[in-house]
């Protein structure tokens, strides 16, 4: 079912994802099943524990992916046998159309959002026809504009990846996107090095892309551990994406710079906590605050034993805790004023004792 968008709210699987939503967190399981799906299924139920909104896939054809020729990328060299080409190293990654809905299915019966990047238009075509709720656009297709429009068509909200691209090629994917339609987009920063250096990360680009294109944006994550993940989410993120694995010690291009599920959670939980203390933005004390506020804060109090029908002068008043009585502030209001009783020293002072 295709749901309703507005610019900076799209929704997907049920969840409306935006500026003061809650942060959708993607559990991007790639290609960390190695072609197994009963892993597959393993990792949908870690994704669950987790509480993940949602666990994301790839669904690709070698064949039309990449040619006989193309390299791998470096770390691909690194975690897999440098002497396999990319072509053979994805053909053992595919999984089978029947594997993709069995792990849909097993998705709905969590209440756990399903996605996938097609990595062409017949693999866009297979996921629309699986109803997925939103395509997930890799980095590597953001020049692709077909392709774009091709998915776009379909009216189905898009959360595409910006890895390796410019403000300009962003735009151009965005404009091919609403050539088509408004299927509501989300636009994810991301740094597509594996894993990502800090340094390299530059957050605040997701501002820029907001204020240019008046979309949510959020972040896909491939630097180590959570620290800039939950950096993206205080600076604004409306959705977080990262890799995780059942074990990083599994063969396979992508898990030595994935979560493992324990991290994943802490992830989550830390992505949770962090919107809680974002708050509403309004300056007041918080209810919990009331108990120190009584300590911690100063009173009016008698500076000295003041004897009935004293004229209050500045010296007799002094300041000190608790926080229970008159404030600071009220000290000039009572200078001047007759005590009407006999005040002991240190006594919180109020206006039923003066005259």
């Amino acid at each position: 079912m295709v749901e309703h968008c507005s610019a900076m709210t799209v929704h997907i699987g049920g969840r409306a994802v935006g500026p003061g939503r809650p942060c959708f967190v993607i559990a991007e399981a790639g290609v960390n099943h190695n072609g197994d799906v009963a892993q597959a299924h393993r990792l949908v139920d870690a994704a669950v524990e987790a509480k993940a909104d949602a666990v994301k896939f790839q669904t690709f054809s070698a064949d039309r992916l990449a040619s006989t020729t193309a390299p791998k990328a470096e770390y691909q060299q690194q975690t897999t046998d440098p002497a396999e080409s990319q072509q053979e190293m994805l053909r053992r990654l595919e999984l089978s159309a029947s594997a993709h809905r069995e792990l849909l299915e097993h998705c709905r019966e969590k209440d756990l959002a399903f996605l996938s990047s097609p990595f062409d238009q017949a693999c866009a075509d297979l996921l629309e026809e699986m109803d997925v709720p939103a395509f997930k656009i890799p980095s590597g297709e953001i020049t692709n504009l077909s392709y774009l429009k091709h998915i776009a068509a379909k009216g189905r909200p898009m959360v595409v990846s910006t890895g390796m691209a410019n403000l300009s090629e962003v735009e151009a994917a965005v404009e091919a996107v609403r050539s088509v339609g408004e299927p509501g987009i989300v636009l994810l920063h991301c740094v597509s090095n594996y894993p990502a250096d800090p340094a390299d990360v530059n957050l605040r680009a997701m501002h820029t892309m907001q204020q240019a294109f008046g979309v949510p944006v959020g972040y896909s994550d491939h630097v180590p551990r959570n620290e800039v993940a939950f950096a993206a989410v205080a600076l604004g993120a409306c959705v977080v994406e990262k890799h995780f694995t059942l074990d990083h010690s599994l063969p396979g291009p992508d898990h030595k710079a994935s979560l493992e599920p324990n991290e994943l959670a802490a992830l989550v939980e830390g992505v949770r906590m962090i919107e809680r203390a974002l708050g509403d933005g309004r300056k007041r004390p918080a209810a919990s605050e009331a108990d120190t506020a009584a300590v911690a804060r100063k009173s009016l109090v008698a500076a000295h034993e003041i004897p009935a029908g004293t004229v209050l002068t500045e010296a007799m008043i002094a300041v000190k805790r608790p926080g229970t009585g008159l404030p600071p502030v009220m000290q000039p209001h009572l200078v001047g004023r007759t005590a009407r009783e006999t005040i002991l020293a240190d006594a919180l002072l109020t206006l039923e004792m003066l005259r």
